[in-house]
Formats: C-alpha cells, sequence, structure tokens
C-alpha cells in the first residue's frame, strides 16, 4: 500500500497514537524515510478526517467528495468537499461540553439540547395559554392547538379510564402525549434530532410510566393487585402456567412500549433519509435520463415524509393510549370478566 500527500487510506481508527499501527503494517521504515513534510500532511489529512468524524464500521462511514472504495478501503483525495453521511449519522449524540469529575463525565448533548428545547417549548405554549387573562374569548392559533391537544386527551381518558379517579390522572397523561408529540413532530425539521429515536430514551420514559403504574395498582388494592395474574375460572392444573405466562406479559409491557415507538422512529427517518440521498444523488448527475428518472425518488421522498409526519402523530398517540389502557387495568381488577 503506498502513501503519498494526494491519497490517504484510512482503516476506521479512531486515535492519532494508532496511525503508527497501521504504519508499521505497511513498512514503516520505508515511509520514514520520505520527506518530513509528506508525513506532516499525512497526519493533516487523518485530522481533518476525523473532524469530518468518521463512524466505525457498524454505525456506518462518512466519505468526502471524491473518494472511492480500493480494494474494501477508503482513499482519501487531498483536497476536501462535501460530506455524504450515513443514514444513521442522524442519530450520532455529540457532546456539546461536559464537566470531568475524576471517573465520571457529564456531558450535555445534542440530545439534551433538543430535549430542553421541547421542555421549554412546551411548557411555553401551554403557560401563555393559561395563565391569567391570556385565554382569548376569539382564540388564536396557539389557543386553539393547545385546546385542541387538551380535548382529545380528554376524551382519551375519558374513554379508556373508568372509575372516578381518571381525573386524577389526567395532567400527567396531558404532559406525557404533548411531550412526545413535540420531540417527534420537532424530529421532522431538518438538520435537527429525534430524541425518541434512541431506545434508552423511550425505555427509560416507558418503565418510569410501567413502575409508576404498578404502584397506583399496590395503592389501591395492596396484594390483592396480584390476582390480575390468574384470571377467574382456570383449572388448577393450569394455573402455575399462567400466573408465569401473565407475569412475563406484564413486565413485558414496558420494553414493548419503548421499543415500539424506538424503533418506528428510527426506521422512518432512516428510510427518509437513505431515498433522500438517492434522489439528491441522481439529481445531480450530468445526465438527462438520470434527471427525470429523479422524478420518482423525488416524489417517493416527499410522499414518505408525509407518511413520517402521521407516523410522529400516530405514536405519540398509540403510547397515550397504551398508558391509559394499562392504567385502567391496574385501577380497575377483572373489569373485562
Amino acid at each position: 500500500m503506498n502513501f503519498d500527500h494526494n491519497h490517504v487510506v484510512i482503516m476506521g481508527l479512531n486515535q492519532r497514537d494508532s496511525i503508527w499501527k497501521l504504519l508499521n503494517d505497511y513498512n514503516v521504515n520505508s515511509l520514514k524515510r520520505r520527506r518530513q513534510a509528506e508525513i506532516d500532511a499525512f497526519f493533516e489529512l487523518f485530522e481533518r478526517a476525523q473532524r469530518i468524524r468518521f463512524n466505525n464500521w457498524q454505525n456506518g462511514i462518512e466519505l468526502l467528495d471524491g473518494a472511492e472504495w480500493r480494494n474494501g478501503d477508503i482513499v482519501i483525495p487531498g483536497g476536501g468537499g462535501p460530506v455524504i453521511s450515513s443514514p444513521l449519522d442522524q442519530f450520532f449524540i455529540d457532546p456539546l461540553f461536559g464537566l470531568d469529575m475524576g471517573n465520571f463525565y457529564l456531558s450535555f448533548t445534542n440530545e439534551s439540547l433538543f430535549m430542553a428545547v421541547t421542555v421549554v417549548l412546551v411548557l411555553s405554549l401551554f403557560g401563555v395559554v393559561t395563565k391569567k387573562g391570556g385565554g382569548k374569548s376569539v382564540p388564536n392559533a396557539w389557543q386553539s392547538l393547545v385546546e385542541l391537544i387538551y380535548d382529545f386527551v380528554l376524551n382519551l381518558v375519558n374513554e379508556q379510564i373508568g372509575g372516578n379517579v381518571k381525573q386524577k390522572f389526567f395532567p400527567c397523561i396531558l404532559v406525557t402525549f404533548t411531550f412526545l408529540l413535540f420531540c417527534n413532530l420537532q424530529g421532522m425539521i431538518p438538520f435537527s434530532f429525534t430524541v425518541t429515536s434512541h431506545f434508552l430514551i423511550t425505555l427509560a420514559l416507558s418503565f418510569s410510566i410501567f413502575i409508576g403504574i404498578t404502584i397506583v395498582g399496590f395503592q389501591r388494592h395492596g396484594l390483592h393487585f396480584f390476582s390480575f395474574l390468574l384470571p377467574a375460572g382456570v383449572p388448577l392444573p393450569l394455573a402455575p402456567f399462567l400466573v408465569l405466562l401473565e407475569l412475563i406479559s406484564y413486565c413485558f409491557r414496558a420494553l414493548s412500549l419503548g421499543i415500539r415507538l424506538f424503533a418506528n422512529m428510527m426506521a422512518g427517518h432512516s428510510l427518509v433519509k437513505i431515498l433522500s440521498g438517492f434522489a439528491w444523488t441522481m439529481l445531480f448527475l450530468n445526465n438527462i435520463f438520470y434527471f427525470i428518472g429523479d422524478l420518482g425518488p423525488l416524489f417517493i421522498v416527499l410522499a414518505l415524509t408525509g407518511l413520517e409526519l402521521g407516523v410522529a402523530i400516530l405514536q405519540a398517540y398509540v403510547f397515550t393510549i397504551l398508558i391509559c389502557i394499562y392504567l385502567n387495568d391496574a385501577i380497575n381488577l377483572h373489569q373485562n370478566e
């Protein structure tokens, strides 16, 4: 493998010191005999590639303009250029700043930033509309939006949760739905970050709600809450198997709740990114047939964007209605038996 200042082969190494290992594999002695300027140029290109942030082989790779594959390697030209990103690059978490505390490192990431922006946006929207004197007899667009969300969640709670305690849980359900809705819609904005596309976020949200619902069930029914594990009228020989099956099913509610939201948001955004990159590439090829053929993928991208917008709203609704169903099961044991 030959190295010169025009082309450099990068193998996915992330540390500057690791470059020497790569050099040793391809005859370091011959490289050391070259001019010092060529070696400096080699490191300059490597650092520039690092700044553009190469992902590892599992998460995808970013190529500079004019880069090409050669025998499974990425060859980077001497010049720079625009970057063609991996479809998964939009989910990469970048630390903006951090605090080193010995064995711990606390960082404020782009994910934290967009989550904070969502919280501030939701609080500001509801705060302006609901403050004293904020409501108008003739509602404006923002007030109409808040009233629409409020009425929608209120009807959902009234339909799915029985008993007189439903209003006690309405504020929590309203906040959850609004937060998820704005997080999902924010991810549709170009160059933003989809908070709900990360499994740890959705899992933390689903598990915290699941634990809260379980606590509500124990507060209301005590140890009798365990009776949900054994439906009425079950033959005694089948009781142990059904108890185990119901327990596993109950525990997996939290896992499925988080996976459903994460998988739908991540898959939809990745598909839109892949087709958008394909359409964008065909659009700038110097061939009239490619340009005409780009109209099909372009319309597909527009249709998928509209579909993804609907999925963003639908997933917030599905997450909320499942919370209501699980909460109703915890409050009203065996109501359907």
